[in-house]
């Protein structure tokens, strides 16, 4: 199964959508005219996928699709290892214990679970029922060895294991073998409502050994599968990453003979679709759409994904250190004008986010923006003057101790057409309160791990996707624990929000759980940890004759049932 990048981020200058989705589903994979333009966005559950039982389609054929940079690190619970085109890869070829359906809930995946429930609520305990037939490429069965080594490096207790994050995984108490070796039961010292979120993917034992293993033997590769597919070969001059069936499959075997990534900049994509190098394309950018719209042979596929892009501030360095500078910064940004922009010539607008845990069209939303919900440049300007900035006079940047008022905004080298446009329309906002901003263009393949992973920036933007279970939030706005920052690159937080954000994650009771993330949300909002723009539309242009495929919102596509329709 093809799913949702969970918990991960995504260049928004750059990004393969289609690739990082899901779910099965109802769609009528029609195009989309302009006529609906300023409509809504889609309803959360909403997915177009062009829907087809298997007997409808050819076996065999070949699906290439894009990816926005060549992957170095495929454990996708490494702190590098969260980029949203590796984990997707990673999704195809390790064992998926939930699917997700068009709603976004998870449900067991019989390829690999028997059964998985609550058995006891006090304390909390899951047990887990493995299908027999469940194994590794090595060999080895699926079962306790795997669940437990999982556990252990993704508990916190260990620094030497540089994780991504430690959500739910720190509240397991032990992890056990039930009535048989098929059987894994799982004991948490402190109640986690998401426990679905966990072990999904299962990764083997052999990964999770020691901190060398985790942070090293997947870098570039992946040594050991359990799905559908495996990878066929790696080829670093072409920049393909092959996957092919894997004939020890025990479930319903592909209707692909292979599934191709290939790498490429953002400017290519579009035009290497239009010249039949690719299957589907992102279409969600304004320049795009118009150019992939009208082309003979092509769908426009539209879902409602948790996608969220978002103005990352670095609170660890330079004058964004002080929260009156965040402040400032979130308040001189005009996000009503950045969601214009981006949804010029697209059939609905962009809806402006006011929270960092729910999307505009999602239950629990809340508006929790408050007095940083408008752009207000006075105010802005006098949050700089209580930080000690002064003004220099019209078109100059202010100064503190004779030192200019600059920040950098990083982007990768590939970015054009929208994502050049709002970062200039940012750099002029800025400018108007008098902060100078720099842009500067990065290598795309170094963007994220050398950049944004490593906080080598004062403001960037990116894509947040598929936050579906929401304590997979947590390790976006945490505090950091030495070095190891999560995935909160800018490193700005409180004691406040991780209580509540920990508290919301030990209550089963929905309403409640619902409430705290909004009060959490309102703190985040107070500390100017990042600027939420807007929910980035799911629009996707792929062929005509691909089935089961295209845009799934909050779901899950079958890899295996993908294919090309006789």
């Amino acid at each position: 199964m093809i799913r949702p990048v969970r918990a991960t981020a995504l260049a928004a200058a750059a990004v393969s959508a289609a690739l990082v989705v899901t779910a099965c589903g109802s769609g009528s994979g029609k195009s989309t005219d302009d006529g609906a333009q300023g409509q809504a966005a889609p309803a959360a559950g909403a997915q177009d996928l062009n829907p087809h039982p298997a007997e409808d389609l050819k076996q065999g054929g070949v699906h290439k699709v894009s990816i926005q940079q060549w992957i170095n690190q495929y454990n996708p619970n490494q702190t590098d290892g969260t980029q949203g085109d590796a984990a997707a890869i990673t999704a195809l070829v390790e064992p998926d214990l939930f699917t997700f359906d068009a709603k976004g809930v998870p449900h067991s995946n019989p390829d690999y679970l028997a059964s998985a429930k609550v058995v006891s609520t006090d304390p909390q305990v899951v047990s887990y029922e493995l299908n027999p037939k469940a194994r590794w490429s090595d060999g080895k069965p699926l079962g306790v060895a795997d669940f437990e080594a999982q556990w252990k490096a993704l508990s916190g207790k260990d620094k030497g294991f540089q994780v991504a994050s430690t959500s739910g995984y720190d509240q397991i108490a032990k992890v056990e073998q039930g009535k048989d070796e098929h059987e894994v039961r799982v004991t948490f010292a402190t109640p986690f409502a998401d426990w679905q979120m966990l072990f999904d993917p299962l990764l083997p034992a052999s990964l999770n050994a020691n901190p060398d293993s985790f942070n090293k033997s997947w870098a570039g590769q992946v040594p050991v599968t359990g799905n559908a597919w495996k990878v066929g070969r790696y080829d670093r001059t072409a920049k393909t990453i092959t996957l092919v069936p894997d004939p020890a499959w025990w479930g319903e075997k592909p209707k692909l003979d292979k599934y191709i990534f290939w790498a490429m900049d953002s400017k290519a994509r579009t035009d290497a679709y239009l010249n039949k190098e690719l299957d589907e394309a992102p279409a969600s950018t304004p320049e795009a759409y118009q150019r992939l719209k009208g082309d003979q042979g092509t769908d426009i596929r539209i879902g409602a994904r948790w996608d969220q892009v978002t103005l990352s501030m670095n609170g660890a360095r330079g004058p964004l250190q002080d929260v009156k500078a965040r402040q400032a910064v979130a308040l001189g940004v005009d996000r009503e004008a950045l969601a214009k922009v981006a949804g010029k010539d697209l059939p609905f607008r962009p809806k402006v986010v006011n929270n960092h845990f729910f999307m505009p069209n999602q239950e629990g939303y809340r508006d929790n923006a408050g007095s940083f919900g408008k752009r207000d440049v006075a105010r802005a300007k006098k949050l700089l003057d209580e930080a000690g900035w002064k003004e220099e006079g019209a078109g100059k940047p202010r100064s503190k101790d004779g030192k200019p008022l600059a920040l950098e905004y990083v982007m990768p080298a590939d970015a054009v057409g929208l994502a050049e446009d709002q970062a200039k329309l940012t750099q002029q906002m800025l400018g108007e309160i008098g902060i100078k901003v720099d842009l500067r263009k990065v290598p795309g393949d170094d963007y994220f791990d050398r950049y944004v992973h490593r906080g080598n920036y004062d403001l960037t933007q990116f894509r947040q996707v598929d936050r579906i279970y929401r304590s997979s939030s947590y390790q976006d706005y945490r505090q950091p624990d030495g070095d190891n920052a999560f995935t909160n690159y800018g490193r700005v937080s409180s004691p406040e929000v991780d209580r509540l954000m920990v508290e919301a994650s030990r209550t089963t009771d929905a309403a409640k759980q619902v409430a705290l993330y909004n009060e959490a949300d309102a703190k985040v909002w107070e500390l100017g940890h990042s600027v939420p723009l807007y929910q980035r539309p799911q629009i996707i242009a792929i062929r005509k004759g691909l089935a089961n495929t295209g845009a799934p919102g909050l779901g899950d596509e079958n890899s295996v049932r993908i294919g090309w329709l006789k």
